[in-house]
């Protein structure tokens, strides 16, 4: 009998699952905490109360993990929203406002990280008959370095020992991965952080009336300016609320008080989120997190690798949350090891190497967007901005203000910051001459709002900021 075990009942726990249930005869998740019944807060998420946006390619990879489950369907009949990169959003960028084209694509998943994780879930847990959630904690590996062979376990019936044919850590941000391989003689892994000093802060809000359909609000920090960057993002969440999360790197962090949150948000670039928060209804205090580093496992640069252990998720790289990476890399992560696992066997020889290089690369492609971008904030820890990283933020300046006129760029921007493509979709030559060349379209003066929400917003009140309401479009 062929026995998985993952590490981590979290979203990359739970969907690594759903990759080795088809191809093992059971698969254990040890959790540690107690899961929640309904969509509520779970106890180790350090984010899990602040804005989780799920990207078009992680929205596909777990189509492609659940079959006979559209992930979408099933997440929005559960109360989450789908927004539109191109057309759902109202984004106040560096390099100015995004237009709000009339194609309709590039659909996110937006609702709280409880409702996400419950729904997705019981969504793998019910299409599965071979996945068991176990409460325990887990204590180390067992095996030598050659092969890994199973956990040592942690709970109320003692010290147990759980053998495996393949274990797979998804336990998050605070996994203990490393310290375990050198028991076990696997040593010189290398680790990188990245801390910008961010913090976050939100509250949530009833949302006022007439403003339901509002479209998902953003003001970009800058990290052009060589000051701390501050940003603010008003996300529907199910139930009617907005999730309204401010977030300031080192230097500028939101503070914990509601005053003091009211003040941070008429002090942004735009009156917009000051306004939509005007005539909401606070329904929460505020929430403040400071587990916001960019933190990398180069794992699979390990010279020696044991059989028998993949490492995916949060235990692998966490990205600033500010640029919504973590789940949907999580999610193509899982749909690799169901791709490698399609074509071998969880005994095969160097199954475990060749998926953790083929996760790096999704690693890789969400860890330059979110470092090249918090290298460059004053008291960054971790990394000064090298001649590269420069050269990278003058690119992407560029494509940033290209797109905020043409489609054809902001496509392509889409497809990478929504994770369906890699960066080398901004090199195609029609992006870059038109990066180059500047947008064709002129800038906008005032956010991309119809008649009717520039109606709703100038009703509102702008604060007291004295900035007075938002202009026509």
């Amino acid at each position: 009998m062929r026995r998985a075990v993952v590490i981590g009942a979290g979203l990359g726990g739970v969907l690594a699952a759903a990759a080795l249930a088809p191809h093992v005869d059971e698969v254990v998740v040890v959790e540690r905490d107690e899961l929640p019944d309904g969509p509520d807060h779970r106890k180790g998420v350090p984010q899990g109360r602040h804005a989780h946006l799920l990207m078009p390619g992680g929205l596909a990879a777990m189509d492609d993990l659940v079959p006979g489950v559209d992930m979408r369907a099933h997440l929005l009949a559960a109360g989450a929203h789908a927004v539109s990169l191109s057309s759902g959003m109202v984004v106040l960028t560096p390099e100015g406002w995004f237009r709000r084209w009339r194609h309709d694509s590039h659909h996110m998943i937006t609702c709280s990280r409880g409702l996400l994780e419950w729904s997705v879930r019981t969504a793998i847990t019910r299409s599965t008959g071979n996945i068991e959630i176990r409460r325990a904690q887990a204590l180390e590996l067992t095996g030598t370095a050659r092969r890994v062979d199973g956990l040592r376990l942690g709970g109320t019936a003692g010290l147990t020992e759980l053998a495996a044919d393949l274990v797979v850590d998804t336990s998050g941000r605070g996994s203990r991965v490393t310290r375990w391989l050198n028991s076990l003689a696997v040593t010189g892994l290398r680790e990188r952080t990245i801390d910008s000093g961010l913090v976050n802060a939100t509250r949530i809000y009833r949302v006022p009336p007439g403003a339901e359909d509002f479209p998902l609000t953003m003001v970009q920090a800058n990290p052009y300016e060589g000051r701390p960057g501050r940003s603010a993002v008003v996300v529907p969440i199910e139930d009617g609320r907005w999730m309204v999360s401010l977030a300031g790197s080192r230097g500028a962090e939101p503070p914990s008080d509601p005053e003091g949150f009211l003040r941070y948000i008429r002090a942004l670039p735009h009156p917009i989120v000051g306004q939509l928060v005007s005539r909401a209804t606070a329904l929460t205090d505020v929430a403040v997190s400071r587990s916001t580093s960019n933190s990398r496992r180069y794992l699979e640069k390990a010279r020696d690798w044991p059989e028998g252990l993949v490492v995916l998720g949060d235990a692998l790289a966490t990205f600033n949350p500010a640029y919504g990476q973590g789940m949907s890399v999580a999610a193509l992560s899982a749909r690799t090891l169901d791709h490698h696992l399609r074509r071998s066997d969880v005994l095969t020889p160097g199954l475990a190497r060749a998926v953790q290089r083929a996760a790096a690369t999704h690693v890789e492609a969400a860890w330059n967007l979110a470092v090249s971008q918090d290298v460059l904030y004053p008291g960054v820890r971790g990394g000064a901005p090298t001649a590269v990283d420069r050269l990278a933020a003058r690119y992407t300046r560029r494509v940033m203000k290209a797109a905020t006129g043409s489609y054809r760029v902001a496509s392509a921007l889409f497809d990478v910051t929504g994770l369906r493509a890699g960066p080398s979709r901004l090199l195609r030559p029609s992006t870059v001459v038109t990066a180059l060349s500047g947008p064709p379209l002129p800038p906008l003066s005032a956010p991309p709002l119809t008649a009717r929400e520039r109606q709703l917003l100038n009703s509102f009140d702008s604060g007291s900021d004295g900035r007075g309401p938002a202009g026509p479009a």
